[in-house]
C-alpha cells in the first residue's frame, strides 16, 4: 500500500474512532429514568453550573496560560446572564420553577447555543445532541401544561406568555377601603399627594413623567411603574425592596420626596378626624386604623387592578383572528431576540432581577451621571453581581405607560425596543422588525372593569 493511502486510512480510522467515541460519550439519558432525572442528568453532564453559578467548579485547565482569561470571561458572562443553581435546586426538590428559568433554558436549547463548542471539545460528554435537546424542550412544554392552569390548549399551552385571569381572589370590603385610601391625599404631609397622583388609573396606572412629583414640587429619581397587574410581580419597586404590595404601600407615605409624612401615627391622626371613614374602617378592621391595616387595604385594592382580555390573550386562548399577521410576526421576533426569556408569564415580566446592559454597557453609553437609583438591586444587597440589576418590568399595557426604562429616558416604544435589542440581546434590528415588535406589544393592552384601559399613545 502506498504511503499516502496508509496515511489516508489512518486519518479515516481516527475520524471514525472520534465519531464513535463522541456518540458513546454523548448518549441521551436512559429511558428508564423519569423525565426529571433525565433533565437533571443532561444539565449535570453538560457542566451548566461550571459557568452559571456563583461558585463554579473550575476545569482542570483553568489555570493554564491564556486559557485562564478565556475561561474566567466565559464564567463571568454566564453567571451575569443566568444563575442556574436555584432552578436545579427547585427541580431536585420538586418545587415550583421560575418561569424565566424555564424560558432561558428553552431558548438556548432551541437555538443550540449551549454548551459552547470550546467547552464540549474538552468535555466531550457535555455536548447537547438532538436527543438531549428534545428531552429538555419536551420537559419545558410538559411542565407548562401541567402547572400553568390557565386553560390554554395545544401548542399555545407551551408558550412562555400566559393570559391574565379574569379575576383574582380578593376581600371586596377591604379593597373598597383600599380604593379610598389609594386616592386619599391625607396620606401626604401637606394633603396634596395621593397614591393616584403618580399612579393615575385613568392613564394606565402611571403619570407619564420621567420622574414623579411629590410634596413641595420635589422629584424622585426613578420612573414610576404602573400599578396595573403589579399583583403578578414577585417583588415590588425596581430594586425589589418591598416583598409584597402591602410593603410597597408603606413606602411612599414616609418617603421625604414623595408624600413626606413623618410617621403613620401622623397619618392616622388625620384620618381619625373623619368619623364616617373611621366607622367604615372599623366595620372591616375591628382593631381600627393601624399601619398594617391601612397597607393591607391598599394591597387588597391593588390586587383588583388587573387588565385581562387583551387581544393577545384572546389569541392565546384560541382566537386566531384576534391579532394580525404583522402582530404575530412581531411576537415571533420578540421570542427570536430573547425578549421572551425575561418578559414571560401573565405580566410579561416581574419574575426576576436582570442586568441592565447584559450585552453592551448601557450606563457608559447613556452619557448621564450615575445615580443611586441606577444601582438597582445593589442598593439593597450590596452584592456586586446586583449592581445595575433591576426587577424586570411587566409589558402589559406598555403602549400607554411611557416613558420607558427605570430612568425614563426612552419616550417611544420604538426607541425602547431598538435599544433593548442592542443592550440586552446584542443585536441591531431593522426598522421593519422594530415596527412589527411594537405592533405585537400594542396587542397587550387589556381591559379594566370591562372597559379598554385608557391612556395616551405616543406616536413613534
Amino acid at each position: 500500500m502506498k504511503k499516502s493511502s496508509k496515511l489516508l486510512a489512518a486519518l479515516l480510522f481516527v475520524v471514525i474512532a472520534l465519531a464513535v467515541s463522541y456518540r458513546i460519550m454523548n448518549i441521551a439519558p436512559s429511558g428508564e429514568l423519569t423525565q426529571k432525572e433525565q433533565v437533571m442528568e443532561i444539565f449535570t453532564d453538560g457542566g451548566c453550573l461550571s459557568c452559571h453559578s456563583a461558585d463554579p467548579v473550575l476545569p482542570f485547565y483553568a489555570t493554564l496560560p491564556l486559557a485562564d482569561k478565556i475561561i474566567m470571561a466565559d464564567i463571568d458572562s454566564g453567571y451575569r446572564a443566568f444563575d442556574m443553581l436555584p432552578m436545579m435546586q427547585a427541580i431536585e426538590n420538586g418545587e415550583d420553577i421560575n418561569p424565566v428559568h424555564l424560558a432561558k433554558v428553552e431558548k438556548v436549547m432551541a437555538d443550540k447555543r449551549m454548551p459552547m463548542a470550546k467547552y464540549y471539545l474538552v468535555h466531550w460528554g457535555s455536548a447537547t445532541t438532538d436527543a438531549k435537546r428534545d428531552i429538555v424542550l419536551n420537559w419545558v412544554k410538559d411542565y407548562r401544561n401541567a402547572y400553568y392552569n390557565d386553560g390554554l390548549e395545544g401548542e399555545r399551552a407551551g408558550e412562555p406568555i400566559r393570559p391574565i385571569a379574569d379575576a383574582v381572589e380578593v376581600n371586596a370590603d377591604k379593597a373598597q377601603l383600599g380604593a379610598m385610601l389609594f386616592h386619599d391625599a391625607r396620606l401626604s404631609s401637606d394633603n396634596t399627594v395621593s397614591c393616584a397622583s403618580c399612579h393615575n388609573l385613568s392613564t394606565a396606572g402611571v403619570d407619564n413623567k420621567q420622574y414623579s412629583e411629590g410634596v413641595d414640587s420635589q422629584f424622585g429619581g426613578v420612573n414610576a411603574p404602573t400599578v396595573f397587574n403589579a399583583v403578578y410581580n414577585f417583588v415590588q419597586f425596581w430594586d425589589g425592596r418591598a416583598k409584597t404590595l402591602a410593603d410597597q404601600a408603606a413606602g411612599p407615605p414616609l418617603n421625604p420626596v414623595e408624600m413626606a409624612s413623618k410617621s403613620f401615627d401622623e397619618i392616622i391622626a388625620k384620618l381619625q378626624q373623619d368619623k364616617k371613614f373611621v366607622k367604615a374602617f372599623t366595620d372591616v378592621y375591628p382593631d381600627g386604623l393601624t399601619q398594617e391595616n391601612i397597607t393591607n387595604a391598599i394591597e387588597e385594592f391593588e390586587r383588583t387592578l388587573i387588565t385581562p382580555d387583551s387581544r393577545f390573550d384572546k389569541y392565546l386562548k384560541g382566537d386566531d383572528g384576534a391579532i394580525t399577521a404583522q402582530e404575530l410576526a412581531g411576537y415571533e421576533l420578540f421570542k427570536e431576540y430573547n425578549c421572551a426569556t425575561c418578559h414571560v408569564g401573565e405580566n410579561l415580566g416581574g419574575h426576576t432581577y436582570e442586568l441592565m446592559g447584559l450585552r453592551k454597557h448601557y450606563f457608559v453609553d447613556r452619557n448621564m451621571d450615575i445615580t443611586v437609583e441606577d444601582y438597582g438591586r445593589y442598593k439593597e444587597t450590596k452584592e456586586e453581581r446586583d449592581r445595575h440589576r433591576f426587577k424586570v418590568p411587566g409589558l402589559r399595557n406598555i403602549e400607554l405607560t411611557w416613558p420607558y426604562y427605570h430612568d425614563g429616558t426612552r419616550a417611544t416604544l420604538a426607541d425602547a425596543v431598538r435599544d433593548m435589542a442592542i443592550y440586552q440581546s446584542g443585536v441591531n434590528i431593522s426598522d421593519e422588525e422594530v415596527t412589527s415588535i411594537v405592533a405585537f406589544l400594542r396587542t397587550l393592552t387589556g381591559e379594566y372593569n370591562g372597559a379598554p384601559l385608557s391612556g395616551t399613545i405616543i406616536s413613534e
